[in-house]
């Protein structure tokens, strides 16, 4: 069953709510593209390897590439996060509840976003179809614990792994470097952070772009032909998704960027470089693996490890607390959001 675009523009011509939820899933993903996709080139903007303007065109570019290229090998990311809930029987209210948690990951995002706080949006979209389904079937039935336990494995990927892999790659570039000329390593590093920085955003684009996309998807099986399977992304979906995240990352890069590649830690090109390179490796493991990760986690913590292997003070801790307590936050906050934001919709749509 292909989910052609001439079928999708003929329900949302009959039924505006279905049109309503496509441009909530695409809302969200700009938000994403605003607040999680920066992280890919943080670091490559605070080590000034690169300008700004230019990392951000990187980035917005990187997601579009890895969203289409790497959902032509795998959509294991996809098939976790649409699996990951059963919004129940009842089509009308399933397409509310999947409205609702869209709304809840926006304002959360959005509101992170106007303070610098880099939140993840990966957290935000598993907390937002969580608390739908507990609101829509009256408890935990609608919550498959196959899939969710993949959230679990993923946290502590990019949390212990990826301060440990930005540790150790810090210390092996510096082991290996040290006998060399200051001036030729730092020239290396600069373009080989800028590599490594390019790769983040194409990993970011498909990790995080297969969850919006899937959410896309299941609005539009619910909405035009009344199921929640899955039978593939048609490639004008997936452009369009990508398109859109790219569009958030060009327009509101610039708060995160400044929080996560130049207040949290100073670092030189090569510091840079293993921490791009640690989340790289944490992410495509994740990606290839079916886990939803979060950029913006795996990105922050590789920089603290970095930053701890030259010494732990060379971390600025308060700034990392404060994205911990909002990454903390985000599973109950955005969860209880999309909760209450499923009654109220129920009652009005």
């Amino acid at each position: 069953m292909e989910a052609s675009i001439f079928a999708v523009l003929s329900a949302v011509a009959s039924d505006p709510i279905l049109g309503l939820i496509i441009l909530l899933c695409l809302g969200a993903t700009v938000v994403n593209g605003a607040t999680d996709a920066p992280n890919a080139i943080a670091t490559v903007v605070g080590t000034r390897a690169m300008s700004p303007t230019a990392a951000i065109a990187m980035a917005a570019v990187g997601n579009f590439v890895g969203l289409v290229l790497i959902t032509s090998v795998s959509t294991a990311v996809a098939s976790t996060i649409f699996g990951m809930v059963d919004f129940g029987g009842d089509n009308h209210a399933a397409l509310v509840a999947l409205a609702a948690a869209m709304v809840a990951i926006i304002v959360w995002g959005v509101v992170a976003w106007a303070f610098g706080i880099p939140t993840s949006q990966s957290h935000s979209l598993i907390a937002g179809i969580t608390g739908a389904a507990i609101a829509l079937q009256g408890g935990l039935g609608g919550i498959n614990a196959e899939q969710w336990v993949k959230v679990l494995y993923g946290l502590v990927i990019s949390t212990c792994l990826g301060f440990g892999t930005g540790w150790l790659f810090t210390r092996l570039i510096k082991k290996l470097c040290e006998r060399m000329r200051r001036s030729a390593v730092n020239s290396f590093f600069k373009w080989a952070q800028i590599i490594a920085g390019a790769g983040v955003a194409v990993l970011h684009g498909a990790q995080d772009g297969q969850k919006f996309l899937s959410l896309t998807m299941l609005g539009v099986m619910l909405g035009v032909y009344g199921t929640a399977e899955m039978s593939g992304f048609p490639l004008w979906m997936v452009v369009l998704v990508s398109l859109t995240m790219s569009l958030g990352t060009a327009v509101g890069g610039r708060k995160i960027i400044k929080s996560v590649g130049m207040s949290m830690v100073k670092m030189e090109q090569y510091q840079g470089f293993a921490a791009c390179l640690s989340a790289c490796f944490c992410i495509g493991l994740a990606t290839f693996t079916g886990m939803p990760v979060s950029t913006t986690h795996t990105k922050t913590t590789a920089i603290m490890g970095v930053g701890a292997e030259k010494r732990l003070r060379a971390v600025k801790w308060n700034l990392a607390g404060s994205m911990v307590l909002t990454w903390i936050l985000t599973f109950p906050g955005c969860g209880l959001l999309a909760f209450v934001f499923t009654h109220l919709f129920l009652l009005v749509l």
